[in-house]
């Protein structure tokens, strides 16, 4: 029998009030207040999810609403219908139509910008703005 690989579940009656840390994917559809930690695994926020805590992932999705930061050693992606208020950090970037984004954006050369205490690399590119341009989806 072949085992799927079904990320954790936080459903929307749940209200989380501190630090989430783990080493499984995880698909938060409730409410975090605080961090969320999973340096090796995929996030993605729900659409029911309200989240106002700061995110550091491998990969993150964002589908509901989220007040906070996000650092990504590989990619975001604002889904149409999210509302994101915060900086992103990744290597990748993808912002649908009617997705709502308000702060910065640095797609580092590396993950090594990721560490703790280490001082920012320079930006490969940078991106401020509220949403997608018009016509599709915004890719960098």
């Amino acid at each position: 029998m072949a085992v799927e690989n079904v990320p954790a579940r936080i459903g929307k009656s749940v209200v989380i009030r501190g630090e989430v840390k783990g080493s499984e994917d995880l698909f938060i559809d409730g409410r975090i207040e605080g961090t969320v930690s999973l340096s090796e695994s995929r996030l993605t926020i729900g659409p029911n999810a309200v989240v106002a805590a700061d995110l550091t992932a491998r990969d993150v999705l964002i589908l509901g609403q989220l007040q906070g930061n996000i650092a990504a050693t590989g990619r975001v992606e604002l889904r149409a219908g999210c509302q994101v208020t915060g900086d992103v950090r990744a290597l990748r970037l993808a912002i649908e139509d009617n997705a709502v984004f308000r702060g910065k954006v640095d797609l580092t050369a590396g993950a090594a910008a990721m560490q703790p205490g280490s001082k920012p690399a320079e930006p490969v590119k940078a991106v401020e703005g509220e949403a997608a341009p018009a016509g599709g989806l915004f890719q960098a």
